[in-house]
């Protein structure tokens, strides 16, 4: 049948599915002559199930409604609460839940899954909720809110699954002001995307947000408080822990009631079995997305039921398309940590290779999967940084065109594929769209940036996963085509980064939802949100953990401390200058050897302790700041510290007091939150002992006074500092410094060091010159404003922590046993201290206060 004929088509379910296949309907066939049916079980209209957990963000039922221009057009009705129960295939007609009968020449059936739940004692108790429908977020979100108010406390929440949407539900409860205690039978968690590796990185991160991990392991039996709603959960290891609300992501089943009941065929594992063309076993029945089993399988994601819908589309059209599955990616969001993978994880391929990077120190893990002549790519995986991931997938079963270990490689050793990939390379899987069809846009259709793509093709409009690759073809084809390309900080931001922190502080805007209402659009990116993040803490908005801002800093700002290997915390109290009291040096020790913890003298001529967890972390921070000690803010994109030599004070080379003038410079810029990290050195005389012009901000001392650099910095792409201003006095410098770090913040890009801002400057060294040090755009004042009310509104990060209970709830080992210390965590002697344990160390006691005190002192 062809729809240019009249017709009536019939859609059973209103999920994001249905909505892709009356969109397609509508602009393949705008002239058509036909009708077409939505009926939906839910009350709302079909809305954004992949971003359900941004319901517990702030936006409502209505920001998550997806866009009603299908619904618009005459043809085309939409009918919500009101379900079908029957299907008389002979009549070709549906019977909903009120008796309305509806009449069909062809029927769709995209009724969706259901969230499935083991069979567990208690799980009809009040509290306990699946996480699948916007039904179920909004009860959720109403029983945390009464029950916290009957209880008077904070409750204890329980998810049972570590998959995505089980790791998204854990998010949810910790945003609503619950704890978080994560239960999975599995060995790792997201088992089913993520390796041995990728899985252990994971939950090192995960722990680190304040969940808690229970692996290998199920949920066994729900216990009842005196009034009848949930309180506890037993696991079969014996355990059990308090859970006030319970989440159930165990999986999804497809519904599959009609179908069956009608006499369709249905596949062994459940679903509508349907072949290439998405037909069932009655042609004039079709059935898409998770309700369909095609070659035994039901997918759960909205990429394959969108292809589906496409498929059927095209085929009442009178097309001849068919349905190919295609290895699909899986992206966590809404979490607060990055986690990816797609096709081959485990490497099941006949002779595939395995490329695995690993930083401990960054929290990173990535792994490619890859042919045996190391050529073709065949899956990949990314824990903690997941930048890689948007623009490597479309590469799927292709050359990569490089050693794969070459793009793994600290600071990617070799360029992500982006610009040049080939026209028929699916670059959003979600809405099938590829490379080629973005090219159009721009040049057949006219489009002149994203956003005008993602209307015009739908691509990166679901997940959102596909945007950074998206963005790099779009402009790559623009200025192929001569266009001037927008420099807007992502797609909910139509400006830089520099012109919205201009916004922001004009405007007194102190949180997220304020900048979005304000300036933005939509619900905020891995992009913005860190950005904003960071324009928030440099305009002084507020503690960095307060809730709104906790949720869009990186996982070591969340504790306010670096996550190391084995998921405890390395604590870098400020010593300004490297000058530091004998009765400090002893407090150091003291705290060190009754937290058995590792010591270790940093390059930046500070003392660092290894080893806390993120219980002791409080503790920790009250004998610190007890005896005058502060944050070092070794986390933080802001100063580190301010390196110096001791300068005229006791160096007989010495030209001036560099010692004091760090001291100085460190207390005025402590806490100072930028785009990103920076560094100061000061140096007594021109021999350099403080390494000054490797700094973002050098200082050398002259005879007649100071010469400043600006733009230095090591790592990967060492930088020497460029001369700015020379023989300054100690307030002039000061000024000078001032003005170059206020403008720097001002108008850097996002995650930009000072190097490449002053490489790139407009006008290069010579304008930033006349603009800092010669004020000739007349921006003195307002910059030396900028710091003057830093340095008058610093609180140190660590007391602010200390003083609100509410913030202190976060950390604790386990949410059931505060006290109780990390079983996972094992420590080997080296060197009269303690490092983590590694395979092959002979280590007998797992306890690690226990076995840190006694190693060490035997």
């Amino acid at each position: 049948m062809s729809l240019t004929s009249p017709g009536r088509v019939l859609v059973v379910g209103a999920g994001m599915v249905a909505h892709h296949l009356a969109e397609q309907l509508v602009a393949r066939s705008p002239e058509g002559v036909w009708q077409l049916t939505v009926l939906g079980e839910e009350d709302a209209a079909p809305y954004d199930r992949v971003h359900l957990s941004d319901f517990f963000g702030g936006s409502d039922a209505r920001a998550l409604t997806l866009p009603g221009t299908p619904w618009l057009d005459p043809r085309v009705q939409l009918r919500t609460g009101d379900p079908v129960r029957s299907v008389d295939r002979d009549a070709r007609t549906v019977t909903t839940r009120s008796g309305r009968v509806e009449a069909y020449d062809q029927l769709v059936l995209a009724t969706g899954s259901w969230a499935w739940t083991p069979r567990t004692e208690g799980t009809d108790l009040p509290g306990v909720f699946t996480y699948r429908t916007l039904a179920d977020v909004e009860a959720l979100r109403d029983w945390v809110a009464r029950r916290t108010e009957e209880l008077g406390r904070p409750l204890a929440g329980a998810v049972v699954g570590g998959g995505v949407l089980g790791l998204e539900a854990a998010a949810a409860l910790q945003t609503l002001g619950t704890s978080a205690t994560v239960v999975e039978f599995a060995d790792r968690l997201m088992n089913v995307q993520l390796d041995d590796g990728g899985g252990e990185a994971l939950r090192v991160l995960v722990t680190g947000l304040g969940m808690d991990v229970r692996t290998s392991t199920g949920a066994t039996r729900l216990g009842a408080a005196d009034d009848g709603a949930v309180a506890t959960m037993g696991l079969s290891d014996g355990s059990s822990v308090p859970a006030d609300v319970v989440v159930f992501s165990t999986g999804v089943r497809p519904r599959d009631r009609v179908a069956r009941e009608s006499g369709l065929a249905i596949g062994e594992r459940g679903g509508v079995v349907v072949g290439p063309t998405c037909r069932t076993s009655d042609p004039s029945i079709w059935a898409v997305g998770e309700c369909a089993s095609f070659e035994g399988e039901c997918t759960g994601l909205v990429a394959p039921g969108n292809a589906m819908a496409d498929v059927v589309v095209d085929q009442l059209l009178g097309g001849s398309a068919t349905y190919r599955p295609a290895a699909d990616g899986t992206k966590l969001k809404g979490v607060g940590v990055d986690a990816a993978s797609f096709g081959d994880v485990f490497a099941l391929t006949p002779g595939a290779l395995e490329v695995m990077f690993a930083d401990p120190v960054a929290q990173t893990y990535r792994k490619l999967v890859v042919s045996d002549d190391a050529r073709t790519l065949l899956g990949g995986v990314f824990v903690g940084d997941t930048s890689l991931y948007s623009s490597l997938r479309p590469m799927l079963g292709r050359p990569l065109g490089a050693d794969p270990s070459a793009f793994l490689a600290p600071e990617g050793g070799a360029p992500a594929p982006g610009p040049d990939l080939p026209d028929d390379v699916v670059v959003c899987s979600c809405s099938n769209v590829s490379a080629g069809t973005v090219r159009a846009a721009v040049t057949e259709h006219g489009c002149t940036s994203v956003g005008e793509v993602k209307k015009c093709t739908r691509a990166g409009t679901v997940c959102g996963s596909c945007v950074p690759l998206l963005t790099t073809i779009v402009n790559s084809t623009l200025e192929s085509a001569g266009v001037s390309v927008s420099n807007a900080m992502c797609e909910h931001f139509a400006m830089p980064r520099a012109e919205l922190f201009a916004l922001v502080r004009r405007d007194g805007l102190r949180t997220f939802t304020q900048v979005v209402e304000a300036h933005g659009t939509g619900r905020g990116c891995a992009v913005c949100k860190p950005a904003v993040a960071s324009m928030l803490s440099s305009t002084n908005a507020g503690h960095v953990l307060e809730r709104e801002h906790a949720a869009l800093q990186d996982t070591n700002d969340h504790v306010l401390a670096n996550m190391q290997k084995d998921g405890t915390y390395s604590v870098v109290p400020r010593v300004p200058g490297g000058e530091i009291t004998p009765e400090k040096l002893v407090v150091l020790g003291q705290v060190a050897a009754e937290f058995g913890l590792a010591t270790r003298i940093t390059g930046a001529q500070r003392i660092a302790m290894f080893g806390a967890r993120i219980d002791q972390l409080p503790a920790i921070w009250r004998r610190l700041v007890d005896a005058g000690f502060e944050s070092g803010q070794a986390y933080g994109k802001s100063l580190r510290a301010v390196k110096s030599c001791v300068g005229q004070a006791w160096c007989r080379f010495g030209v001036q007091d560099s010692a004091s003038m760090a001291v100085r410079l460190e207390l005025r810029y402590r806490g100072l939150r930028s785009p990103h990290k920076f560094k100061v050195g000061v140096s007594g005389c021109a021999r350099e002992c403080a390494e000054a012009r490797g700094k973002d901000v050098g200082v050398i001392a002259t005879e007649k006074g100071w010469n400043v650099y600006v733009g230095g910095n090591g790592g990967f792409t060492p930088r020497h500092a460029e001369l700015l201003a020379e023989d300054l006095d100690d307030d002039r410098l000061v000024q000078v410094i001032d003005r170059f770090l206020a403008h720097y913040i001002q108008s850097a890009d996002r995650v930009q060091r000072t190097a490449p801002w002053v490489a790139e400057y407009p006008g290069g060294l010579a304008e930033l010159r006349r603009v800092v040090v010669e004020d000739s755009r007349g921006l003195g004042a307002e910059l030396d404003a900028v710091m003057a009310e830093h340095v008058a509104q610093y609180t140190d990060e660590w007391r602010a922590t200390l003083d609100d209970p509410e913030k202190l709830r976060q950390f604790v080992s386990f949410v059931n046993a505060p006290d109780t210390p990390d079983p996972d965590l094992v420590y080997a002697p080296v060197r009269g201290q303690v490092r983590p344990a590694r395979a092959g160390d002979d280590v007998a006691d797992r306890n690690p206060v226990i076995a840190r005190t006694l190693e060490v002192r035997s």
